[in-house]
């Protein structure tokens, strides 16, 4: 996997990525670090892409399951070390799934699976965090 980075330097701190897939990807820094606030902080999109990781992981899971799941959020949070490097040290994911008679077993299967096996990005960042999880079952209408 590759991608490249591009400083836009009229912008102060904005940064464009292009991923191997061809898409781009915009972070800035905070404004007391030079940035605009004009995008995420490169440590927010390193959060973001987790929860996207292993929410896939997770709606991938539950679907071969045949599971008539219809959604999937997580929300997020995490602390960060004090001091450089500013690591993450805790991430807590709460996922939030809706389908019709989705078992909680199968949820909670599934967010088990991601987190010991599938998702690389949580595994990675569990290196450094404590990432714990919790989950509820929402019933579609």
């Amino acid at each position: 996997m590759d991608c490249t980075i591009n400083w836009l330097p009229g912008t102060g701190m904005g940064f464009v990525a292009e991923t191997a897939s061809g898409h781009l990807l915009t972070m800035d820094g905070a404004p007391d670090g030079g940035g605009r606030n004009l995008a995420p902080r490169p440590m927010e999109t390193v959060l973001a892409g987790t929860g996207g990781c292993t929410a896939y992981d997770v709606v991938l899971i539950l679907k071969r399951g045949r599971h008539d799941v219809r959604g999937c959020q997580v929300k997020l949070s995490s602390e960060r070390a004090t001091q450089d490097p500013k690591v993450f040290t805790k991430i807590h994911m709460h996922f939030i799934v809706s389908g019709k008679d989705v078992p909680a077993a199968a949820v909670e299967r599934a967010v088990a699976l991601s987190h010991e096996r599938y998702c690389s990005a949580s595994i990675m960042l569990a290196k450094t965090a404590e990432i714990t999880t919790s989950f509820e079952v929402l019933q579609a209408a």
